[in-house]
Parts: C-alpha cells; structure tokens; sequence
C-alpha cells in the first residue's frame, strides 16, 4: 500500500518524523494519518522514558559508589546557592529513602533545570556529582530541551490552524 506526499508531509510537519518514520507509522496504521501522529508520538515518548530511565540508573549506581567509598554525611541538592533538598546520609536510610523511583524522576528533573547535586563527606569536602557525570546531565538537559521544543512547535502549529 503506498501512501502519498501530503500524508507524509502532513506526519512529518506535526511530529518531527523522518520521512521514513512517518512513512512507516502510516503502514502500521493502515494509511490513517491521526493514528500515525499518535503511533509516532508514542515511540517517540517511550525513547525518551527509557533515555531518562538509563541516565537515572547511572546518576544512581555513581550516588552508590560515592557512598559505599565512604564517609558520606548528606546529600544536597542546590539551585544557585539556595539548598533545595537536604538529605542526611544514615547507613539504613540511603536504599530507603533516596533511590526510590520518584525521588529519582525529582532529582533527575532538578539537573536537567539546572541544579546541582553534592555529597557531603564527614570531613567537609563537598563533591560535585555533576562534574562527575557531566556528560549525562548534558544528555539530560538536551533531550528535555528537544522535548520542550516539540512540544512549544507542535503548540504552535496547532495555533495556527
């Protein structure tokens, strides 16, 4: 079944696909161009779900390892200098309390608009996670920045019309 430029275009314009993407997502729905949209938009949201998940499993098990090295007393999560999050670091606690999914989604969100995360050893040095991992905030920041775009065009184009 092969389906026309307009279609295509008309995928592409309100979803950023490729004309491969959009082409495919036409035949996976039988040439019905709001269901392609929707089967898109889908792929596309589960991509950037299981990015986020990845860069989050890696925040955390580097969290782990400073925190298994030694002498941790807090975690801080600062915006400018304001301290937003505080959290004292007890040999129990940190499993329970600071790798549970929300509070990884929070802190994960927090980086990506501009925070930073430090840990505190008992000895009052402060280490920046994010120099330590300053390619995955990177990551992070550009894939909510390319979210956010997709949807302030989509916004747009939807106003348009």
């Amino acid at each position: 079944m092969g389906f026309g430029l307009p279609e295509i275009d008309e995928i592409r314009g309100r979803t950023g696909a490729t004309y491969k993407e959009a082409k495919e997502a036409l035949e996976a729905t039988d040439g019905d161009i709001l269901e392609a949209i929707i089967y898109i938009e889908t792929k596309q949201q589960k991509s950037f779900a299981n990015n986020m998940s990845e860069k989050g499993n890696e925040i955390i098990e580097k969290l782990k390892e400073l925190i298994k090295k030694g002498n941790v007393t807090r975690i801080l999560l600062r915006r400018d200098e304001e301290i937003v999050i505080n959290i004292p670091v007890t040999a129990g606690a940190v499993g329970a309390v600071l790798f549970t999914p929300a509070t990884i989604a929070g802190i994960l969100v927090a980086l990506a608009t501009g925070c930073r995360l430090e840990i505190v050893k008992d000895n009052g040095e402060i280490i920046d996670v994010k120099d330590i991992t300053e390619d995955t905030f990177s990551n992070i920041k550009q894939k909510v920045d390319e979210a956010r775009e997709k949807i302030i065009s989509k916004k747009k184009d939807d106003d348009l019309k």
